[in-house]
Formats: C-alpha cells, structure tokens, sequence
C-alpha cells in the first residue's frame, strides 16, 4: 500500500470519527467472509457500521482527538463498529452478533469522550431502544392526567347512577 493510499485511508477514518456517535472495538481473528458480511448487515439495520482497520492507520486517526484513549487497544486483527443512530440498538446487534460467533470478540468502545468496557458495552445492549423509552417517559407524563380524567368522570357516573336508582324505586 502507497502513501497516498495510506492518507486517503486514514482521512476515511477520520470522517467516519467525526460523524460517530460511539465507536467499538473488536477482534476478528477467524472470521469468515460470510460471517462478517452477515455482521455488517445486522449492524447496518441499526445504523451502526463495522469497518476493518489497519492498526497503525487507525492510531494515526485517532492522534490529537478524544478518541485517542482506545489507541492502546488497537491490537492484532481490528474491525471498529461506527455508531451512527441509537447506541443501545447497536451495541445490542453488536453483543448479539459476538455471542453468536466465538471468533468476534469485542475488546473497547469510546462514548461520550470516554472509553467504556466490555461490561460497559453489554450494559448498554441491555437497555431498551430509544423508541421505547420515549414511549415509557410519554406513557408517565400522561398517566396522571389519565387518573384526574377517570375521577371527573366518575362524578357524572355516579349522579347519573344514583337518579337512575331513584326513577326505578319510584316507578317500582
């Protein structure tokens, strides 16, 4: 590989960092061409991508920026997945994608200006996506509203019950 085609590939890189919301380390050693390909699919679904990267490259991308605290785990045989959408629907398709195949094995990640763990990583895999979450916090801001609604209208309900109970006892 020239120079040219070095730079060229670390400047990918780097547009992929800029444009990543998270980032996640990971060996591959084993891998085959189907495997990874059925890997890229998955992570593709949400919006998360696995690019294989040449360690040398990769360090020299990372150099001067935040992401710099994952170059001591650029090591042996590399892919990083880039998180572009919801990072819990990603690490989740990425921890899903390592339990069933042996050979990936996730080693990093970096979010929010940090470097995170494994542990970390299945920690958010374990989280429900974005969507439900939105869904939990709208069906608490109307559950309130929901209960004051049934106690006003249980008010009419019952004057209605009790006239009905009283026109029944005198036409009885």
């Amino acid at each position: 590989m020239d120079r040219n085609a070095k730079v060229a590939w670390r400047d990918d890189m780097v547009k992929y960092l800029d444009k990543s919301s998270a980032l996640f380390l990971a060996q591959y050693q084993g891998m085959t061409v189907e495997e990874l390909t059925e890997l890229r699919r998955a992570l593709k679904a949400v919006n998360a991508e696995f690019r294989v990267v040449k360690n040398t490259i990769a360090k020299k991308a990372v150099e001067g920026r935040k992401e710099a605290v994952i170059a001591s785990d650029l090591k042996n045989q590399t892919g990083i997945v880039f998180v572009f959408g919801d990072v819990a629907a990603a690490a989740k398709a990425f921890n899903d994608a390592s339990k069933k195949n042996e050979k990936l094995k996730p080693v990093a990640g970096y979010m929010e200006s940090e470097k995170i763990s494994t542990k970390q990583i299945e920690v958010l895999a374990s989280l429900p996506s974005r969507e439900v979450l939105i869904a939990k916090i709208l069906g608490s801001l109307v559950a309130p509203h929901r209960g004051i609604l049934g106690v006003v209208q249980g008010v009419p309900r019952a004057l209605v019950s009790v006239l009905n109970q009283i026109k029944e006892t005198k036409t009885a």
